[in-house]
């Protein structure tokens, strides 16, 4: 450990440079505090990539970043009979996290935050109104100890910062995600403008599996909260059955996401959690990057009221103002996985339900921009009696 180090004082020491953490530092260090990202170099998550037009705008995402530009969905059953659901005016963005989340994390250091390669490994408290945070550089590398006045966790569904500090966060409960990105060979016949989805319990028992297109490479990729079942066997087959068994294999990648969000985001004192620490990846869909992108944001502004008041009770802002903007999503995204990912056969009877242009409008409608469409009752009506038909199988898939 070297003399110094403690001696350096933090407004804010974020932990975790993926796209929550990353916006946090950069919104901070933009509106002039002195902020410290910490990132474990060489680490990138299993990730879909897709962002929706609202992030795009909302963070000033340049399209160089884009690989693809998805112009239609289409949905697998169990008896293989899929169905395309076509975006319409617009496209969802695709982003490689291997290249996206460093970009964010540069443009973090740009705006002032001071970048270093670190793993966190406590904090202590031994000075008052300031948190001690021990890391170090690199695995097995020196230890470093710096202050601040807050730390913001964004260290992922089993963040170290979030079992330390926040009660409860050891029971949050997980879905393992794994992905295989492979190289796209022409001949494969894949459309790099449609993304697939695979609604099989033999790929996933209560998820999903996909297939995204990422440009010249592929994101094949399920999840599940079961153990012991095989997410590299369902990859295996799931390659198998599309004709990318063949194709060059770059790299693999697995985490744990969360599937609801927490309680609690702080401890009432000098931590906040953000992203996935803080449990915001959409059920059902398992879409994260833009809430964690927003969660970051809150985080940055609900510490900053922090900071320039001196009162811990303006870090539960962040939780709630996330919750008041996308709870109700989050309630609706959840019973749908629990009602329609328990078997095949509804599983089949939800895709069916996809056909329906009401359920694709306003689904695209919500995606895209973020918002519930109230402005529609009708058809939030014929939705709803449609989705009672098939669930009590009074119409046949």
């Amino acid at each position: 450990m070297t003399d110094h180090d403690a001696s350096e004082i933090f407004d804010v020491v974020v932990v975790g440079g993926g796209p929550a953490g990353a916006i946090a530092a950069a919104d901070l260090a933009a509106s002039g505090r002195r902020v410290l990202l910490l990132d474990k170099a060489g680490r990138i998550k299993p990730c879909g990539g897709a962002i929706p037009p609202r992030l795009i705008r909302d963070f000033a995402i340049p399209d160089a970043l884009l690989v693809a530009r998805i112009r239609c969905a289409r949905m697998v059953a169990p008896s293989a009979c899929s169905v395309d659901m076509p975006v319409g005016d617009g496209f969802v963005g695709m982003v490689d996290r291997e290249h996206f989340d460093p970009y964010l994390r540069e443009r973090a250091a740009l705006a002032g935050a001071d970048l270093r390669d670190g793993l966190f490994e406590r904090i202590s408290r031994e000075s008052a109104g300031l948190a001690t945070v021990h890391y170090r550089s690199g695995k097995g590398g020196e230890e470093h100890r710096v202050q601040a006045r807050l730390v913001v966790g964004a260290d992922g569904a089993t963040s170290t910062v979030g079992r330390a500090e926040i009660p409860g966060h050891a029971r949050m409960r997980q879905v393992f995600a794994y992905h295989e990105i492979v190289r796209r060979p022409a001949e494969t016949g894949h459309d790099g403008a449609r993304c697939d989805v695979y609604y099989q319990g033999r790929l996933s028992p209560d998820f999903y599996a996909w297939i995204f297109p990422h440009g010249e490479t592929v994101s094949v990729g399920t999840g599940s909260a079961r153990k012991g079942f095989s997410l590299r066997s369902a990859i295996r087959d799931l390659r198998a059955d599309t004709g990318l068994d063949a194709c060059e294999t770059i790299r693999r990648e697995g985490a744990p996401l969360p599937l609801k969000p927490l309680r609690r985001w702080d401890n009432g004192r000098d931590v906040l959690l953000a992203g996935d620490a803080a449990g915001v990846v959409a059920p059902a869909s398992g879409e994260g990057i833009y809430y964690a992108m927003l969660g970051g944001r809150l985080a940055a502004e609900a510490a900053g009221a922090f900071l320039a008041t001196g009162d811990a009770r303006a870090l539960a802002q962040a939780r709630k103002r996330f919750m008041r903007l996308h709870g109700r999503v989050f309630w609706i995204l959840g019973m749908m996985q629990w009602v329609w990912y328990r078997s095949d056969t509804l599983r089949e009877r939800f895709v069916s339900i996809c056909k329906d242009k009401d359920v694709q409008q306003l689904t695209w409608d919500a995606y895209m921009n973020k918002e519930l469409v109230r402005a529609k009752p009708a058809a939030h009506a014929r939705i709803f009696f449609k989705d009672l038909a098939h669930l009590f199988r009074w119409v046949s898939p």
